[in-house]
């Protein structure tokens, strides 16, 4: 082989290499919304469903058509190590029919002297549930702001998929637990 085919190869296994370390570090980037997009499409790791008010219509027709039963819903409220809020769940059961529209209402208080803005995060145990629990509307949907010392209601507008009732996975299933985390948001308060 002569020096300048030698030298044309190892370039191309350079190049090769460069592409691939190049797409390894794309995927790195892109892997946390590509996770993200499939919890919540598929309800995997208790990733709650995102509905409109409309999927809410239907999911009640279907239901009472159906006769559907009733579910327990404990509501769950946690904060960062650090977060200097209150938050807490107004009630921290309710029986609801599977496939009507349901509120829950959390309260949040900044117990600091300066603006905080939090982020909520969300899950749903048993994991299997989250693909049938539907929120309409959240204040996890968007980041918070309290000014020092002030105190909030803060809604969840939410109900089950009458779908949970033809999964198997679901049939022994009695109790929903919907349980938030509060952080503090990167960046100033706005």
């Amino acid at each position: 082989m002569t020096q300048v085919a030698l030298a044309s190869k190892n370039l191309r296994v350079g190049v090769f290499a460069l592409l691939l370390a190049l797409g390894m570090l794309g995927l790195g980037y892109a892997a946390v919304p590509l996770y993200r997009l499939f919890c919540q499409v598929t309800g995997f790791a208790g990733t709650t469903q995102r509905a409109t008010a409309s999927d809410a219509d239907i999911a009640a027709r279907l239901a009472q058509s159906a006769g559907a039963r009733t579910m327990s819903i404990r509501f769950d409220a946690n904060l960062e190590r650090g977060m200097p809020w209150t938050f807490q769940p107004k009630q921290v059961t309710d029986t609801v029919q599977i496939g009507q529209r349901d509120m829950a209402v959390y309260v949040a208080r900044n117990n600091s002297s300066r603006p905080i803005t939090g982020s909520a995060t969300f899950n749903v145990e048993p994991e299997q549930a989250g693909a049938y629990f539907n929120k309409i509307q959240c204040f996890c949907f968007t980041e918070q702001t309290l000014q020092p010392g002030q105190e909030v209601d803060m809604p969840v507008l939410y109900f089950v998929d009458p779908k949970a009732l033809d999964d198997p996975n679901m049939k022994d299933v009695e109790q929903i637990t919907l349980s938030y985390t509060f952080h503090e948001a990167e960046g100033p308060a706005s």
